[in-house]
């Protein structure tokens, strides 16, 4: 018998000298564990099972199988242990500790994982201990009665639906019987789910009919329907699972035969309710079926129905309604949905393609840049001007307009057709491979694309498999360039050479087609039946939920100034077994700056779960601070069409300007004068700090609040720092928090550095430092960090060590210099070349002298401090344009009956 890997042990380990117990002690055990949740510890739930047996005549006959199932649950204890490391909790009686050896669903689910799906080791061990993680914050079934929220924070395309299958699972085995899954809202992401779920869960008995009952089909088209005699889920002998599309018409018919179930049925019912991409159930929209107050309230009604019920909402984006206050705005009544019992960050493997591996992490010391922080080379620039030929300028000239193949397009054609004739060469040919075209809004527009980049294809067969012929050539040059710029350990799989790329174009071009996928297309992407090579088209209905299988080529166009559909929109991140090395994406320059952005505050969110959980606060704890994080604030408009007010913080936190107008010299020479003027004055106003710790560093000491809002008022960040913004910025500094009163100021200067060719006002010219920026930055110069972990001592008086991360550094700043805020300059060379030979890093070659800045602000995260309420950026009539065009895909996709 199967036992799932790293939980119990009980095959490999935990039980070793016990030898496989018997049926009788088997059913001790779970009677121990059915008594352990109301017990106040093992002991006490052994004496509730032996007096149950002293009842029944029973209890001298089993004294020695009681002892040895009390040894089993306690070796169970010894053998595993659930830290909770990635979660935020309200505290509870432990109940569950792993899968058990006699389980139904998840040994079977495991085996299918390894052996039919051929996961590694590694990666299914790591499923088990998130799951794990994820059920033992449920509540426990065997109460009378309970009501659990929860959340589960994933990546895009990382493995969340395997979490979620595996919780079903383990849940299933550890006492729930019934389960809602609320699939997305659209008729093929919840075929998509139902299929998912039917295949790696359900079928993994041969007579699965014996142990499920199926309560939605496996049909695209149907949903949920309540029994014509009424009452619903009467089977609670079996497993039940419904997977319902997040519409209104399934919602309130499942809503209508919870409620006319009987009680003695409804009561036996221990439900798990999971929401996938629960965070797209806040949305705003017009039509009445897609009516998110209309679909949050038959949730709410739902839940309220049920006597013994969790709710658990996954999502890839907590930038909505997940991380909202969870108050009304009369500060009383309980959002419901609201997670109020844990939410959790899910890991990922290091096998995982994400936000960090393409636009690399912010590096811990910025003087010192290591290349792989920098992220893989994969991201292509779409210059400006052939966004034109591609999206139309507006939505009243969407009839009229016809695009065009534009260079960048065609070069993305040939890449992806090269690719997949890579991977038939790696003897991967029986595999799906996609590529996704994003470029507007439109049902037309998608639909003449989708014929021009066919008919393109179609004209050029012949030249594409001639390697003597121009599009030949620019195959070879585009394969031998892009092979060029990545690590050579990115994947283990086979080297591919130019000879094996045209020996397979003709099977990858007889096999491919040009499917779209939008609201209203017949022609869809199936992989169902056999392997598929896919140039696929498409709008909103990619941007969420749906899995594109083998996806090595992403052109797109299509811009969103909401955190959280911008990072849904990211379909490439997931798994890329076997073509690590293969993926690349085409976007404008400004796109590619949201998305590097975006990785940041993503990234950010899920340190701050960390950080309040290793603080032992609760999701109640947390509910307001969450939404202080700066950079956060603009996510609450990702659902809303007008501005609303939101709370800021910065206490505890480091902010640093790190991209540059670096063409612009009127905006430079702007920021130069700026720092000129502040250091000017400090020195006119004598506060040259004279300790002998410092004396060699640029610094002044009591500089008052005054200095301070001038500068920030006279320097003009790039408008990319949404963290920094002067609604936000400045006004916190005019809380009235004594701590902002006098600031200390230093000047960054490097040992080595060259001199300034401007002086700085009073101080002349100083020495710079080199920061060179990115290579795929144009329009503006990203050099990806300024500030260094050291720097946050730069004032201290004693001399501190600096080891340790930024909180540490931070706290050991604030234990020597007290409760200050810190405000840093860097001047940088202008040229700042990099320091070592580097292909994703070129010099900066400014315009005039570059002048960045870092604020290092006293406090902590978690304190509840003082706020500012900053007005929302409301969006311009184009905006709401391409927004209402969405809604009505979205509403066209669903096909509300």
């Amino acid at each position: 018998m199967a036992a799932g890997g790293g939980a119990w042990l009980y095959q490999r380990n935990a039980l070793r000298g016990l030898g496989m117990p018997g049926p009788q002690v088997e059913a001790l055990v779970r009677q121990i564990f059915k008594e352990l949740p109301g017990s106040a510890g093992l002991d006490a739930a052994v004496d509730s099972v032996r007096e149950e047996l002293a009842i029944l005549g029973l209890a001298s006959n089993l004294s020695a199988e009681l002892s040895e199932a009390r040894e089993i649950v306690q070796k169970q204890f010894d053998s595993i242990e659930i830290l909770h490391s990635h979660s935020v909790l309200r505290k509870r009686q432990q109940w569950y500790f792993g899968p058990r050896p006699a389980d139904r669903h998840w040994p079977a689910v495991r085996d299918y994982l390894l052996n039919s799906k051929g996961w590694a080791e590694e990666d299914v061990q790591a499923i088990d201990h998130a799951s794990n993680e994820v059920v033992s914050l449920l509540e426990s079934p065997q109460q009378v009665m309970f009501s659990c929220r929860g959340l589960v924070v994933g990546h895009i395309q990382s493995g969340k639906t395997a979490n979620m299958t595996a919780v079903i699972a383990k849940a299933l085995d550890a006492g729930y019987n019934t389960v809602i899954v609320l699939a997305g809202m659209t008729n093929k992401l919840r075929f998509q789910t139902q299929l998912r779920l039917f295949e790696d869960l359900v079928s993994r008995h041969p007579d699965h009919q014996l142990h499920w009952q199926l309560l939605t089909p496996n049909e695209l088209n149907r949903d949920f329907r309540a029994p014509p005699h009424g009452g619903f889920l009467s089977h609670v002998d079996k497993a039940q699972l419904a997977v319902i599309k997040k519409n209104v018409s399934p919602l309130r018919e499942l809503e209508a035969a919870i409620s006319e179930t009987s009680p003695v049925v409804l009561n036996r019912l221990k439900v798990l309710v999971i929401d996938d991409e629960c965070d797209q159930a806040s949305v705003n929209t017009a039509r009445r079926e897609l009516d998110m107050t209309a679909i949050n309230r038959r949730i709410r009604g739902l839940l309220s129905h049920l006597p013994r019920v969790t709710y658990v909402g996954y999502t890839a984006t907590p930038f909505a309604n997940v991380l909202i206050n969870p108050y009304s705005a009369h500060g009383e009544q309980l959002d419901d949905l609201y997670p109020r019992d844990f939410i959790t960050a899910l890991p990922t493997s290091a096998r995982y393609f994400g936000a960090e591996r393409l636009f690399g992490v912010v590096p811990e010391d910025a003087g010192d840049i290591r290349s792989h922080e920098d992220g893989l080379d994969m991201i292509r620039t779409v210059p400006e001007e052939e966004e034109a030929l591609l999206q139309p300028p507006s939505r009243d000239e969407r009839d009229l307009f016809h695009p065009v193949m534009t260079t960048s397009l065609r070069v993305a054609i040939l890449y992806f057709l090269a690719c997949a004739a890579a991977r038939h060469a790696r003897g991967d040919g029986a595999a799906h491979m996609t590529m996704l075209v994003h470029t507007s809004a439109y049902v037309i527009v998608h639909e003449r694309l989708a014929a021009l980049i066919s008919g393109w294809v179609e004209v050029n067969h012949a030249n594409l498999v001639d390697r003597g012929s121009d599009l030949g050539r620019q195959i070879q040059n585009i394969w031998a360039e892009e092979q060029a710029l990545l690590p050579g350990d990115l994947t283990d799989a086979d080297d591919v050479s130019i000879d094996d790329i045209f020996e397979n174009l003709s099977a990858v071009l007889g096999a491919i087609e040009f499917p779209i996928e939008n609201g209203s297309s017949e022609d869809r992407i199936d992989y169902t039946e056999g392997p598929k090579t896919y140039i696929v088209v498409g709008g909103s209905i990619l941007a969420r939920g749906l899995t594109l299988e083998g996806l090595m080529v992403s052109y797109f166009l299509r811009s969103a100034n909401q955190y959280d559909t911008l990072l849904q929109m990211g379909r490439w991140f997931g798994y890329r077994q076997r073509y690590e090395d293969l993926p690349r994406m085409w976007m404008p320059e400004d796109l590619k700056l949201r998305f590097r952005a975006l990785a940041g505050v993503e990234q950010e969110i899920r340190d701050e779960i960390d950080q309040y959980g290793a603080r032992d606060l609760t999701p109640m704890d947390i509910a307001v601070r969450i939404r202080a994080i700066p950079g956060m604030a603009i996510t609450a408009a990702s659902k809303m069409r007008s501005a609303r007010r939101s709370a800021v913080s910065y206490w505890g936190t480091h902010r640093q300007t790190f991209r540059f107008d670096h063409r612009n010299e009127r905006v430079l020479r702007r920021n130069w004068n700026a720092a000129a003027e502040l250091v000017s004055r400090a020195e006119t106003l004598g506060l040259r700090a004279t300790d002998p710790s410092v004396s060699a560093r640029k610094l002044w000491r009591g500089v008052p609040l005054s200095s301070i809002r001038r500068f920030l008022e006279t320097y003009a960040v790039h408008a990319t720092h949404e963290d920094l913004r002067d609604d936000m910025l400045l006004a916190f500094l005019q809380n009235g928090d004594p701590r902002l009163d006098t600031w200390n100021v230093g000047v960054v200067e490097a040992a080595r550095g060259n001199s300034s060719a401007e002086p700085l006002g009073a101080l002349g010219r100083v020495q710079t430092v080199t920061r060179a920026r990115l290579a795929d930055s144009h329009a503006v110069a990203d050099i990806k960090a300024l500030m260094s972990r050291r720097d946050v001592l730069f004032d201290c008086i004693e001399s501190v060590p600096d080891q340790g991360g930024w909180d540490d550094l931070k706290d050991m700043r604030a234990n020597d210099v007290g409760e200050v805020p810190l405000l840093l300059l860097y001047p940088i060379d202008r040229t700042s070349k990099p320091v070592r030979e580097s292909k994703v890093r070129v010099p900066l070659d400014a315009e005039y002298e570059v002048l960045g800045y870092g604020v290092v602000f006293p406090g902590s995260v978690a304190e509840g401090g003082n706020f500012v309420s900053v007005e929302l950026k409301r969006f311009s009539a184009d905006e709401l344009d391409a927004i209402d065009a969405e809604e009505q895909e979205a509403a066209d996709a669903a096909d509300v009956e």
